[in-house]
């Protein structure tokens, strides 16, 4: 329905909002424009004002990071959608007031849990290292050593000093001449604080959307609305198949770059179209094809339904021509479409 190009050296987030409006403009109708974080900039939020927008909200923004890191487990509500819990905040960024849901997914908590611990362990291991290495050098005064180890308990990011020691060594110098130095010895701990921050924040993201009326589009709505972009993910990794060869077609002027990407996304609507069809049939009949697993499905791909009509011949032979390798699973589901 729309299809708009756009240098790879261009940032997403500097040509999304404009993206929007102009799609708005083409179709002029009343739909809900859903995104990733690249959109959710100030400048881009400004510039789809008049537009309802659904967006993911990147936790580089300091009160996006605060919220998912304090929101209290009481105030999560279960979805309707299995395995993920919901809390609601009305916000004001850029100058928009909005709605703030904080999702919590149960399969990707567990997915951080897991990663948290196995970065703290390479972590302290990392800590442990850079202190005895520390331990080693050799400081003018008590000040410099003090000095030197707050500068590196500062790049710890899940451990702290526990307690440290500052101990004077006398050397002789080659000149029998006495020679005074200090040396820092310290242990580690784990700094409670972060790392219970990390777990409250583990398996949570903020979706944002300026239809405040939760009548209009409901939290579980919201939520169901932004997976759903998964479909549209599918068709744009179709596009960038090998199968396409175009990284095999050299192209020297920016308008023919958009006539092949043109022809390429006819493709995909022919596809996602023709793929939309079968499954819609196979629903109205109630039946099933096999997939590649040999399972009944009736949610097939389009690109599985060719593989199935792979190696059919047609054989012309003494003036008689004959299709070889058909069945009837092949009629069948030659059948499904219009």
């Amino acid at each position: 329905m729309f299809l708009k190009l756009a240098s790879g050296n261009q940032a997403d987030s500097s040509c999304f909002g404009q993206i929007a409006v102009d799609y708005q403009k083409q179709l002029e109708v009343d739909s809900l424009m859903v995104a990733d974080c690249a959109l959710y900039t100030e400048s881009n939020l400004k510039l789809i004002s008049q537009l309802r927008w659904l967006c993911r909200v990147p936790l580089s923004i300091k009160s996006a990071e605060t919220l998912i890191s304090t929101l209290p487990e009481s105030e999560l509500t279960a979805s309707k959608l299995p395995g993920y819990r919901w809390g609601e905040k009305i916000v004001t960024y850029a100058g928009i007031e909005q709605r703030w849901l904080v999702v919590e997914s149960a399969a990707r908590k567990e997915s951080d849990l897991g990663k948290l611990s196995q970065k703290i362990v390479k972590a302290e291991e990392k800590v442990v290292k850079d202190v005895n290495k520390l331990s080693k050098d050799k400081f003018a005064c008590k000040a410099d050593a003090i000095k030197a180890l707050s500068k590196l308990s500062q790049s710890f990011k899940y451990h702290q000093i526990e307690q440290y020691q500052v101990t004077e060594v006398t050397a002789n110098a080659q000149k029998n001449q006495p020679e005074k130095f200090y040396q820092i010895a310290a242990t580690v701990c784990r700094n409670e604080t972060k790392v219970n921050t990390e777990i409250k924040s583990a398996g949570r993201f903020i979706l944002a959307t300026n239809v405040l009326d939760s009548r209009l589009l409901s939290n579980d709505e919201m939520l169901r609305e932004y997976k759903a972009q998964q479909s549209c993910e599918r068709g744009f990794g179709f596009l960038k198949d090998p199968l396409f060869f175009a990284d095999s077609i050299f192209l020297k002027s920016p308008e023919r770059i958009e006539s092949l990407a043109m022809i390429m996304g006819l493709c995909l609507l022919v596809y996602t179209l023709a793929q939309r069809q079968i499954r819609a049939a196979l629903k109205a009949s109630q039946s099933k094809i096999k997939n590649q697993l040999g399972k009944p499905t009736d949610r097939p791909t389009l690109r599985w339904i060719f593989q199935c009509f792979q190696s059919i011949h047609l054989v012309r032979l003494e003036r008689e021509t004959r299709v070889y390798n058909w069945s009837q699973q092949r009629e069948f589901i030659l059948n499904l479409l219009p």
